[in-house]
């Protein structure tokens, strides 16, 4: 008899009296085995299939990140009651799936976040912790996961590249990501290229991300968005014309897109092709007319080429469309009043005001041209008033003591500036309004001195070196000339403003004849009566000029006598473009820089 238990609940449930032949009772024995043994652990293997049956069910209608946890939680389940190998790999599949489906979700929660920052005006590396930088953990946190459990998934690795470029993020991974996002993303040429476009701006070798972006532009040889990254890249590198060709593709390539014009355009102005830069900008405007940005980029294109009506009637154009724009009426302002149309200048910063009252800095322009327009007493008491309001103010009282110097009150000047120094000794437009005054009264050597210690605040302020080197070509006095530094600082002046300010071309022509080199004076005392003056330009300009290069001509070198306390007389031309400014056109040459000397000896 066989003792198994098995065998005799078998037998018992088919026979009542429990009684088989031996026979029968051996093979119902070795089946029951096989029965007992070998089928136990293939239901343990796939004991999870319900769990993954469900996971799959649940996966395909999921949207919400509660949908994807479910799944993901089923196929954990699933994996860790046992499935065979095929199911095993399925399981972590759909896992991984999910969880970049929902990193996805997360990372847009963080990129929402991040977009409301950037409407409040708030910057991402000052912002204090908040949501978007949650949401990055939460989307790290399962894109990692997922591209662990099934490493190719090129959009989860570039969703974990673009989460590590933003603030607090490790560049490091970042740059892996982008790197296997490019290997795998052979099948998807527009998130090769996206991803390439990203890991040049990681490269710190110009030669490597031209690179990245030449292999971006075949993966996308007709896309916009890489033709003006590369071609951005090639005008940072000097490789203007290169440059220029992309941008023309991404033109063609989108004849719409105003931004490829525009960068076409920046690109031709660094080249010094100016009308075709206007013809450019003209054309966006076509395309988009209400864009007044477009038509501010010609007006500072005109500025360049020192063409300010055409500026100031692009700016008029853009106020057409805005007139309430502060930085199109404040440069049109300054240009009017370079334009010497000061009526024209005040009207605008009378508007400024209005919109917004109470401004220093535009009451302080406003002052500067109540005194171009000899309204001297307004001027005054308009800056008194402003620095009763702010003492600690020092421009409102270095535009006070310009408005004294357009008045040929230099000894109040003087003291003015004096009050400043005594505080602020380093006040450069202070140090240099009380050398001009100095000059203006015929204190020579009291202007050298200033105009020394002007020069090591500011070396290359356009002009102290142009009026300091005067003094060191002109001064009646033997002491105080010195020909070949005149020559040096004069030449940096020129230099700066390209050889086309014609008062500063004659201070190099002076410079050279007090160094006994009459042929080089006569040349550029030439060059400086051949040149287009400023508009605002004494009518006696150019008859001064003349006589310079006459006295060259004689061999002669150019003294300038401003006896003291004598007013200037017709030696005094450097005077004519030290005017008060209120504010300077971008790309003006650098006298105008900050607030001006009226009236400081020759220029």
């Amino acid at each position: 008899m066989i003792n198994s238990p098995f065998v005799l609940e078998y037998s018992c449930m088919t026979r009542p009296n429990c009684l088989r032949p031996l026979a029968t009772v051996l093979m119902l024995t070795s089946f029951a085995l096989v029965v007992a043994c070998l089928p136990v652990s293939a239901r343990a293997e796939n004991e999870g299939q319900a769990d993954l049956d469900k996971a799959t069910q649940e996966k395909l209608g999921a949207q919400s990140p509660d949908d994807l946890g479910e799944v993901i939680q089923l196929c954990a389940s699933a994996l860790q009651k046992g499935l065979d190998k095929g199911n095993t790999a399925f399981a972590n599949d759909l896992m991984a799936s999910a969880l970049a489906q929902r990193g996805n979700l997360s990372a847009m929660k963080a990129y929402r976040a991040i977009l409301g920052l950037s409407i409040g005006g708030k910057g991402l590396e000052t912002a204090k912790p908040g949501p978007w930088r949650t949401y990055r953990s939460e989307a790290l946190a399962d894109l990692e996961k997922a591209v662990t459990l099934s490493p190719k998934q090129p959009q989860a690795h570039f969703e974990i590249a673009k989460l590590n470029l933003l603030p607090g993020g490790d560049t490091q991974k970042a740059k892996d990501a982008l790197d296997k996002t490019i290997a795998l993303a052979d099948d998807d040429a527009t998130l090769k290229a996206e991803a390439l476009v990203r890991r040049a701006t990681l490269r710190k070798n110009v030669q490597e991300r031209l690179a990245d972006l030449d292999e971006a532009v075949r993966a996308l040889p007709g896309n916009a968005v890489v033709l003006r990254t590369r071609g951005l890249l090639r005008a940072e590198a000097g490789q203007f014309d290169e440059a220029s060709a992309d941008f023309t593709k991404a033109i063609e390539a989108d004849p719409k897109d105003v931004l490829a014009h525009q960068m076409k355009a920046a690109v031709l102005v660094k080249a010094k092709k100016f009308p075709e830069a206007l013809a450019v900008l003209e054309k966006a405007h076509g395309i988009a007319p209400g864009n007044i940005e477009l038509l501010v980029t010609k007006g500072q294109i005109f500025v360049a080429q020192s063409d300010f009506k055409a500026a100031a009637e692009e700016l008029t154009r853009a106020l057409a469309i805005d007139g309430s724009s502060l930085p199109i009426l404040e440069l049109r302002a300054a240009i009017y009043e370079h334009l010497g149309e000061n009526a024209k200048a005040l009207a605008d910063v009378e508007k400024m005001l209005h919109i917004k009252p109470g401004q220093a800095n535009l009451m302080r322009m406003r002052s500067i041209l109540l005194a171009n327009l000899h309204k001297y007493d307004e001027a005054i008491k308009a800056l008194e008033d402003l620095h009763k309001a702010d003492p600690t103010d020092s421009l409102t009282m270095v535009q006070l003591g310009m408005v004294y110097m357009s008045m040929k009150n230099y000894e109040k000047a003087v003291e003015v500036f004096n009050s400043i120094l005594a505080d602020h000794p380093d006040d450069i437009e202070a140090m240099r309004g009380r050398a001009d005054s100095f000059l203006n009264l015929g204190r020579r050597s009291n202007a050298k001195s200033d105009y020394e210690q002007a020069l090591k605040l500011q070396p290359h302020d356009v002009g102290v070196l142009n009026n300091f080197a005067w003094v060191l070509a002109t001064a009646p006095e033997d002491k105080l000339r010195d020909g070949r530094r005149a020559v040096t600082l004069a030449t940096d002046a020129c230099r700066q403003t390209d050889y086309k300010e014609d008062y500063i071309l004659s201070t190099l022509a002076a410079a050279y004849a007090e160094t006994g080199d009459f042929a080089s004076a006569r040349k550029w005392a030439a060059q400086a009566v051949e040149a287009k003056p400023r508009p605002s330009a004494e009518p006696t300009r150019k008859d001064e000029l003349r006589k310079e290069l006459e006295s060259y001509k004689a061999n002669k070198p150019w003294r300038e006598d401003l006896p003291v306390s004598e007013e200037p007389k017709t030696g005094a031309k450097k005077a004519d473009e030290k005017k008060v400014s209120a504010a300077a056109p971008k790309d003006a040459v650098a006298e105008k820089k900050a607030p001006q000397a009226p009236d400081a000896t020759k220029k």
